[in-house]
């Protein structure tokens, strides 16, 4: 059996491996994967559900919640499929189909899963305990165990929600990610703090469920995407029949005696609601994990390198031995960016271990880098907005001179047809010195599905002569591409 290669150091028993994993998520998962694929034996330690946010209180769970509006919406949209439409929205029905898709919180699948890839699952919170050193306090308690990694340990922790040092907030008991994620029944009147995807999607959940939603922003809603990006997602949750505030913070928190909660806002307005939800950013979650081992400070996302290997725990000589994926990064906090550097980071621990090179290809096309160019950010709201890479104003800002084809999906067959009245608008920035796509952002119904084509631009750098000869099938909403490069204007010489 991987790890049972054990030997009593004093009054301790320790357990070896090639590679221990602080964090049994997605990313931890895909770590332990790759090293466990090349030949490793992996231990991979869990306090909570294996599978990790994403699966049980984020990606998953958020998602399926919406996808119940978003389907009878998209229903109501079609002459013929509306008047088919009788009924309102099941609520129930859509909880229950989220308590499906998490399994009801139970994590056996992903238990299994581990089993047949080989990898030991160790349950309790782990610690780092010194160099290649990790401590497991079990479940309610008990003895400890002691695990040694031979060659590397890897911090896949991820992140929680941030809740603002707002008076009386916190003594008001609010929901925070998981608690909305979760929920089982819909509060009257939910009041949102905070303007990113967590507001836009849980406003858009809610408001389709029934309550009344109030979302308090302090400057612009999805500030860090393109303006009418977030413009859309504010006409799109006041459709729904929510509350949008722009330009206001709360001053301070109060849940009365009969349970409500009273939010003061900067300008004078009181909110009353029943619940609560800060949604404002996100903080490593690296308290109590021992990082202070080397040099790092709790709650403080962790700096690596191009490998992900820890740069504060990089030794004179010799392979580094400590790494930090995902969230803890604070790089890009997505689960498919968390994703795609754990793949990396498995591959450079498992060539680092077997003395091959990191940048090899034959061992992972990717193993020496985890790149940041193109990262797809969705919002799931209603309209729906995909993005990656830069904004035109964040190209502007890093010194690139640029230029922007915009058009709106009402001159694209494939959105008229999928909707009657489909609204939406699509941007490319253009490095004008390059000529390829440096940026694209989509907004309307069904957009989603459309910024993996705007990745590969990006990634693969295809001068926007090429783009000319990927032809979009008619009639989708792909041929919206077409019409940016109309807006953009025909090349002087097609390549």
């Amino acid at each position: 059996m991987p790890g049972d290669d054990r030997r009593r150091e004093g009054a301790e028993m320790v357990r070896w491996f090639d590679v221990v994993v602080l964090g049994a998520g997605p990313v931890g998962e895909n770590v332990a994967d790759r090293a466990r694929a090349a030949g490793l034996e992996v231990a991979i330690v869990e306090h909570e559900l294996v599978g990790g946010e994403c699966s049980y209180w984020a990606c998953v769970p958020s998602k399926t919640l919406l996808r119940s509006g978003s389907a009878l919406r998209a229903a109501r949209r079609v002459p013929g499929a509306a008047e088919a439409v009788t009924g309102e929205l099941d609520v129930a029905a859509t909880l229950a189909r989220r308590n499906w898709f998490v399994s009801d919180w139970s994590d056996q699948g992903g238990q299994d899963w581990l089993a047949s890839a080989g990898i030991e699952l160790v349950r309790g919170h782990g610690r780092l305990d010194g160099e290649r050193r990790v401590v497991v306090t079990p479940p309610g308690g008990g003895e400890d165990v002691v695990i040694e990694a031979r060659h590397a340990v890897a911090v896949c922790t991820g992140s929680d929600p941030v809740v603002p040092d707002i008076p009386g907030l916190a003594e008001a008991r609010p929901w925070l990610s998981r608690d909305a994620t979760s929920a089982q029944s819909v509060p009257r009147r939910l009041a949102v703090i905070g303007g990113g995807v967590v507001a836009a999607e849980m406003g858009t959940v809610f408001a389709t469920l029934g309550a009344e939603v109030t979302v308090l922003v302090r400057s612009t809603m999805l500030r860090s995407m393109e303006e009418f990006a977030g413009e859309a997602v504010v006409a799109g949750l006041r459709a729904l029949g929510a509350t949008v505030r722009l330009g206001v913070a709360p001053r301070r928190v109060e849940r009365t005696d009969d349970g409500e909660v009273r939010i003061e806002l900067d300008d004078g307005s009181i909110i009353v609601a029943d619940e609560v939800l800060v949604a404002n950013g996100r903080r490593a979650r690296t308290d109590g994990i021992g990082v202070e081992v080397v040099g790092l400070e709790p709650g403080e996302f962790i700096e690596v390198d191009e490998t992900l290997a820890v740069a504060s725990a990089a030794p004179a000589e010799g392979a580094p031995w400590l790494y930090a994926v995902g969230d803890v990064t604070g790089r890009a906090l997505f689960t498919h960016q968390g994703k795609y550097q754990a793949r990396a980071a498995g591959d450079v621990i498992a060539a680092r271990t077997l003395g091959r090179p990191v940048d090899d290809a034959r061992y992972g096309v990717h193993a020496a880098t985890a790149d940041h160019t193109a990262v797809p950010n969705i919002v799931f709201a209603d309209p729906e907005v995909a993005a990656v890479g830069l904004t035109a104003a964040a190209a502007e800002e890093s010194g690139v001179a640029v230029r922007t084809a915009d058009v709106p999906f009402s001159s694209v067959s494939g959105a008229g047809i999928l909707a009657d009245g489909y609204e939406g608008r699509a941007r490319l920035v253009i490095d004008d010195e390059r000529d390829v796509v440096i940026g694209a952002t989509f907004v309307g119904q069904g957009v989603a599905e459309l910024v993996q084509q705007a990745t590969i631009a990006i990634v693969g750098e295809v001068p926007v002569a090429r783009l000319w000869h990927a032809v979009p099938g008619f009639p989708t909403l792909s041929e919206v591409w077409l019409r940016l490069l109309e807006a953009d204007g025909r090349p002087e010489a097609v390549a």
